[in-house]
């Protein structure tokens, strides 16, 4: 649904990836050898402007330990970060308005669950059911 470079760039881009993602085999590879974890907080900063929320949605992707000691994230870590990504880029393609779709994203909503989107997106199958919302509410089927 996604184009993979606008999943890059909520990672923060070229700047921050540091080299441009073109297709899903160069994300994919980006994600396989562990992006910078610059990329996480990118990915965080999108969503959230208080410092708190920040380091508790990354802190939620990796333990803040683990985070302070590395410059790269590790390939689990970066799968995590790269599926937070794809679920806000698909939030801000669905409402074509980033202000909205980070409200959307940290709204409960009951067919999650009760959980926010992002809450949900922290595990793979709550990052499908999030996508699938997301394609209905993009086609207009009830949600």
């Amino acid at each position: 649904m996604v184009a993979a470079e606008l999943i890059a760039e909520v990672m923060g881009g070229r700047s921050t990836l540091g080299k441009r993602i073109r297709s899903v085999q160069d994300l994919e590879r980006a994600v396989s050898s562990g992006i910078p974890k610059r990329a996480l907080r990118q990915t965080a900063e999108r969503i959230y402007s208080n410092g708190g929320a920040i380091r508790e949605m990354m802190f939620r992707v990796v333990p803040e330990a683990t985070f302070k000691r590395r410059t790269r994230l590790s390939p689990s870590e970066s799968e995590r970060t790269e599926r937070l990504a794809r679920v806000i880029a698909a939030a801000e393609y669905v409402w074509s308005d980033r202000e909205t779709a980070r409200e959307w994203l940290t709204t409960s909503h009951v067919e999650l669950s009760d959980r926010t989107p992002l809450e949900a997106a922290m595990s793979q199958l709550g990052a499908r059911q999030v996508e699938d919302l997301l394609q209905k509410l993009f086609y207009g089927i009830p949600a």
